[in-house]
């Protein structure tokens, strides 16, 4: 039975800080500065492209949100409802009230920034390494398998390699890498990102962002492959992340520390260190959303990082409905050529196909059961968003034809509504599959690993530390003597560095964190909590609703 010492919900909507909602209003009108120098916020009629960003940005949104509630109702996924109000608004099958796609994709490029900078955050080392094998494993020869497999499939369609012509590479290296922005998306939004599945996906994810840097190194070159450039841009990415890690260990600690009693500039100093490695990435002629990644992993270990990812959310949803309303936009119109759409439908499937062919046989054989197997193969059955910039590197390179540029955005479109459906339903989709898969002689295997995965979720959970919290722990320690395992199970959420010092020393979990956001208490594991004590005094709470 679960008790709820005062109403959590009373707390949760009652501290009432808002510090997200006006951050958003700071920040938003910045990063749009820095898109567009020239977006003059005193007025500045001249600049007739101003207007038309502004314009653009206000169409999308708007159609966006009517979309959205569509959707709502429809009980379909909104991200699709996003990718529809693009259809509908853009120049290829739409009404083309948005003109200028191009302001629409660098803005959108923000969302895909703070995404990877939130996965780089959630990304916990210590976990990563407990999936050992089989996240190496799945992370490198995934994509070499896929490949592989893609090599011989389009093959088999007529697709060569030659005379200028590159492709049956193109299709193979593209039909390979999984979208980063939809499958982090929907399993955040399903809380899975932590799980077992959740974590091996996340690190195939990574590894695939690894072989598409690789794919990018190669690419200028690939008539004739420069060992040397290849090498060349390893060395530079190898710099960056050395260089984010250093500053990581010994300059940022005492910075976040000296500013940690304002989770308002937690926030901004977050989110300035992670441009500053976007910019250096830039610099270093690296991918941004890389450099985004590695922001987001050299300060994961911060006990700031939950409050950041739930205060960066509101400001990440922003842009990545723009980035996929932007894709919609970019449809081509299939009607121009029913062929083209065939091909596609036919690559959608040996994309899906190829991942439970891929992904399932290694996690399987390295004993993880047939659950997470099934889980990270359905997780990953979809194109990249990497795959449309390497498709539209090599038809201005001259590698591949406007056609195959055509399939490859059809493909990605066709996997991302698909597997939409499969990430909402992979639970029980899983449960079918998993059915049929003895009688194929794939007998289930109960996994140690999964078992060591889970997460190590407090029974008690103390929001904010206050007179009551010091005084319930103090006696909590009295009684260590007779039960050494009551402080192991407790929780402490609070946003003070010095009590997060002090209970680290006594060895009481404690994190960081504003519990006016939900997401905060859902990243502390609050839900599975047995006993949930505000400790927050009634003089704080006055005013309140």
């Amino acid at each position: 039975m679960k008790v709820r010492v005062n109403s959590l919900a009373t707390v949760v909507n009652g501290l009432g800080s808002n510090y997200a909602n006006r951050l958003s209003i700071a920040v938003l009108p910045a990063l749009l500065s820095l898109l567009s120098p020239d977006l003059a916020w005193a007025g500045g009629g001249e600049d007739d492209g101003a207007h038309h960003l502004i314009s653009s940005i206000g169409i999308s949104i708007l159609a966006a949100t009517i979309m959205a509630f569509i959707g709502h109702f429809a009980k379909q996924p909104l991200l699709l409802a996003y990718i529809a109000a693009g259809v509908a608004i853009g120049p290829e099958m739409g009404f083309s009230l948005v003109h200028s796609k191009a302001d629409i994709a660098v803005i959108a490029e923000i969302g895909l920034i703070l995404l990877l900078f939130m996965i780089g955050l959630e990304i916990d080392m210590k976990k990563l390494k407990e999936s050992g094998k089989a996240l190496i494993m799945s992370g490198v020869f995934q994509f070499i398998l896929c490949v592989l497999l893609g090599l011989g499939f389009f093959a088999i369609l007529g697709y060569t390699i030659g005379g200028g012509s590159y492709d049956l590479l193109y299709l193979a290296v593209c039909c390979a890498l999984s979208s980063t922005a939809i499958v982090v998306k929907l399993l955040y939004s399903k809380f899975e990102l932590d799980t077992l599945a959740g974590r091996i996906t996340l690190g195939v994810l990574v590894f695939q962002d690894i072989w598409a840097i690789v794919v990018l190194g190669i690419q200028p070159n690939l008539a004739n492959p420069d060992i040397l450039q290849i090498l060349w841009s390893f060395g530079k990415g190898g710099i960056l992340v050395g260089m984010s890690l250093l500053i990581s260990k010994y300059i940022l600690p005492h910075l976040f520390k000296s500013i940690a009693k304002l989770p308002e500039l937690v926030l901004v100093a977050s989110l300035g260190w992670c441009f500053f490695i976007c910019g250096a990435a830039n610099f270093f002629g690296l991918s941004v959303e890389m450099g985004a990644l590695i922001a987001g992993v050299a300060i994961s270990t911060f006990p700031y990082n939950l409050d950041v990812i739930a205060k960066v959310i509101s400001i990440r949803d922003f842009f990545v409905t723009l980035f996929f309303v932007a894709l919609g936009m970019q449809i081509p119109n299939p009607i121009n050529d029913l062929s083209i759409l065939a091909i596609a439908g036919v690559a959608a499937l040996f994309v899906i196909i190829s991942r439970f062919l891929s992904v399932y046989p290694i996690l399987y054989f390295l004993k993880n059961g047939n659950r997470v197997s099934l889980l990270a193969s359905i997780n990953l059955a979809n194109m990249s968003e990497f795959s449309l910039v390497i498709a539209s590197l090599g038809l201005t390179a001259g590698h591949i034809g406007g056609n195959i540029l055509s399939v490859i955005i059809f493909v990605f479109v066709l996997t991302s509504i698909v597997t939409t459906y499969m990430i909402k339903y992979s639970h029980p989709l899983q449960a079918a599959i998993g059915k049929f898969l003895p009688k194929l002689g794939f007998k289930d295997i109960a996994s140690s690993v999964e078992q060591k995965a889970v997460e190590d979720h407090k029974e008690i959970a103390l929001l904010g530390f206050f007179r009551v919290a010091s005084s319930l722990v103090r006696e909590l320690q009295d009684m260590k003597a007779e039960d050494g395992e009551l402080l192991d199970k407790i929780v402490v959420v609070d946003f003070n560095p010095n009590v997060h010092t002090k209970l680290q020393a006594i060895g009481v979990k404690a994190i960081y964190g504003d519990i006016s956001h939900m997401d905060t208490l859902h990243h502390a594991g609050i839900h599975d909590a047995k006993i949930v004590i505000s400790t927050i005094p009634d003089t704080i709470l006055v005013g309140t609703d």
